[in-house]
C-alpha cells in the first residue's frame, strides 16, 4: 500500500489547479472578420473583449476558444508572438499583431 503525504498531495493539487499560462506575452492583434485579440502578459486571452477558454500545449503554443473562433498563439524563439485564427465555416488566416 502506498502512502501519500498530505503536504505533497496538497502541493500537487495546487500546482494542477494553477493557471498554466504564465509565459503568454502582452499581445494585441486584429484578425480578418473583425476579430480582435488581446492578452495581458501572463494571460488570459480575450477574443472581442470576452475571456476565452485557454488550452496550453506547451510554453510556446496556446489555443484560445470563444465566440465560435479558435485563436492560435505561437511564441517564436525571439519571444515575439504569431497569431492566427480559425473561424466559422472553416475560415482561417493570419492575424496582424499590433
Amino acid at each position: 500500500m502506498r502512502i501519500v503525504r498530505p503536504a505533497v498531495a496538497t502541493a500537487f493539487a495546487l500546482l494542477a489547479a494553477s493557471p498554466a499560462f504564465a509565459k503568454i506575452p502582452l499581445v494585441n492583434a486584429t484578425c480578418p472578420g473583425k476579430i480582435e485579440v488581446h492578452a495581458d502578459e501572463g494571460g488570459p486571452i480575450y477574443i472581442n473583449g470576452k475571456e476565452a477558454k485557454l488550452h496550453v500545449f506547451n510554453d510556446n503554443y496556446y489555443e484560445a476558444k470563444g465566440g465560435g473562433v479558435t485563436i492560435s498563439l505561437t511564441i517564436r524563439p525571439d519571444g515575439s508572438p504569431d497569431v492566427s485564427y480559425t473561424g466559422h465555416g472553416g475560415a482561417n488566416g493570419v492575424c496582424t499583431v499590433k
